[in-house]
């Protein structure tokens, strides 16, 4: 089975306009309601709890969606997807309080969009886990190195090896790019090509290092001794002389 890219599309739109709704709903009361005091933040605090709270919801449930879909169309009996846990308050206020120090409403927005996301995304990993199915993550639009080397490791049996916390680690909040699950090895997403990713990885620029006189450290000189962090680091580099935002187009 295929799931089409029509179809794959449709599914990320409707996330990320959940994503972007709760990001904007903080943008909105931050500019009507300055945090000057203390007592400013609590309040915001408490504002994007429930925020993160109701959009989280409309992710998860997108993301169940999805998930029973593909169970559905793969002839594939199992109980119903559950949707994750929406973020704690102790979460939000841990978000909004880092956050804010960096005197920027957009970040701020942005990182409840990012849990609001998150939320969607463990909603697809816890499922998979329970169910014993396999994941791949998709990557779509202009995305990032390290989401280039997660979509690289091709369809992997679904493992809480890659949670962190209990919750998917890798998520931004302005980016298309999530995980996709299948219950048979014929299974794929239309436009996934890991071969393609994988040899991005592979030949990554490695010249390209950030040291003081352009030169690979001692003991990594050749392509063979580049750990994964010099590959991620030589495509981000890269990604930043064609795009000032350093992101890379799928």
């Amino acid at each position: 089975m295929q799931i089409s890219a029509k179809a794959w599309d449709a599914f990320i739109k409707k996330l990320r306009a959940v994503n972007e709704a709760a990001s904007q709903k903080i943008l909105d009361y931050m500019e009507r309601n300055p945090v000057v005091t203390p007592l400013d933040r609590q309040a915001l605090i408490q504002y994007a709890y429930a925020i993160a709270v109701r959009y989280g919801e409309g992710a998860s449930a997108l993301a169940c969606i999805m998930y029973d879909s593909v169970a559905e169309a793969s002839g594939v009996m199992l109980p119903a997807a559950l949707p994750a846990a929406t973020p704690t308050v102790g979460e939000v206020a841990k978000t909004i309080t880092g956050t804010l120090k960096t005197g920027n409403n957009n970040i701020v927005a942005d990182s409840i969009g990012r849990l609001v996301k998150r939320t969607g995304v463990d909603t697809t990993m816890k499922n998979a886990i329970r169910d014993g199915a396999e994941w791949a993550w998709i990557p779509r639009g202009e995305t990032c190195a390290f989401c280039i080397t997660l979509a690289s490791r091709d369809w992997q049996r679904a493992s809480r090896a890659v949670l962190k916390d209990g919750h998917a680690e890798h998520i931004h909040a302005n980016c298309d790019c999530t995980f996709a699950v299948r219950f048979d090895n014929k299974t794929t997403v239309e436009g996934y090509e890991p071969a393609k990713y994988k040899a991005m990885y592979d030949n990554a620029p490695l010249d390209l290092w950030n040291t003081p006189n352009g030169k690979p450290p001692a003991g990594h000189e050749s392509a063979e001794k580049a750990t994964p962090k010099n590959r991620i680091n030589a495509m981000r580099r890269a990604a930043y002389k064609d795009n000032p935002e350093g992101e890379i187009e799928v």
